[in-house]
């Protein structure tokens, strides 16, 4: 990958809104991927989420445990640093998708019923940061600034 492909994936004119979008919710996705992996907040932690999942037919539900939890804590942090948000969001995206149509599209919209609502706003927050990134406070464009004092962006390498 050359420095022009990874300057597009880390820069981000998105300005303060991605900022304001980006911490909540990576603060939202840590919580739940800490419930899945370590069991705070409440959570089961990997024995027992993998069960659940096992249980609802996302098999080996360990494995899958361990994935959805990894994406939902990693991706979490990385959107709160604002690092390697684009692949974070898209990742935590993906994981909400999967979330909807195993989980929670059988019992329709609303929340009460556990339904998709929820999951559906992450998922829209997520794409949302996927296309626009990180914005001008963030990780990402102070590593995506170096690379292109480092070397100019511009010019073809050899």
């Amino acid at each position: 990958m050359n420095k022009q492909t990874v300057h597009n994936i880390l820069k981000s004119e998105a300005g303060v809104a991605a900022l304001a979008l980006r911490v909540p919710v990576g603060i939202i996705l840590v919580a739940h991927g800490a419930q899945k992996l370590f069991g705070w907040f409440g959570g089961y932690g990997l024995e027992g989420t993998g069960q659940w999942m096992a249980s609802i037919g996302l098999e080996p539900g360990y494995l899958m445990a361990l994935l959805a939890g990894s994406a939902e804590f990693f991706g979490g942090l990385a959107l709160i640093l604002g690092l390697l948000t684009r692949p974070a969001a898209a990742l935590s995206a993906f994981t909400m998708l999967i979330a909807i149509l195993s989980v929670h599209l059988e019992h329709g919209f609303f929340l009460s019923n556990n339904g998709y609502e929820y999951a559906l706003a992450l998922l829209a927050a997520t794409v949302a940061l996927t296309v626009q990134g990180s914005g001008s406070y963030s990780a990402d464009n102070v590593i995506a600034d170096n690379l292109k004092e480092s070397s100019p962006v511009n010019e073809p390498s050899n």
